[in-house]
């Protein structure tokens, strides 16, 4: 009994083996490499839906790390220039600010001054 279920058992697994092996006598098509489907856009600034609409490659270990290092890459140096561009503005409007505070100031205190001169 124990040598029957033994070489039933290997049967088994050596039909099982050449089913998924072998397929139905036909070669599997070659896997298309999985990229990016929809690639950043190269000709102009990221907008929020290039990156919602962003897919990452997935490899046998988890994602590609050199199509994902790229991607990490250009965010991040987009990213920065946003944030120089931002400071720059932002010290461009303190500097506009200022100097309409003292045209105010001097504005103010000009009528002041042709009255003290007609006295």
């Amino acid at each position: 009994m124990f040598w029957f279920l033994l070489i039933a058992l290997v049967v088994v697994v050596a039909a099982v083996t050449l089913a998924v092996l072998g397929g139905r006598g036909g070669v599997l098509p070659e896997a298309e490499p999985d990229r990016i489907a929809w690639p950043l856009p190269a000709g102009r600034p990221l907008a929020r839906a290039d990156v919602e609409a962003l897919r990452l490659p997935v490899a046998p270990r988890g994602y590609r790390m050199t199509e994902t290092d790229d991607v990490l890459d250009r965010l991040a140096a987009e990213l920065a220039e946003r944030d120089a561009r931002i400071a720059e503005l932002e010290a461009a409007l303190a500097g506009a600010r200022a100097a309409a505070a003292a045209a105010a100031r001097d504005d103010a205190a000009a009528p002041e001054d042709a009255k003290g001169e007609e006295s």
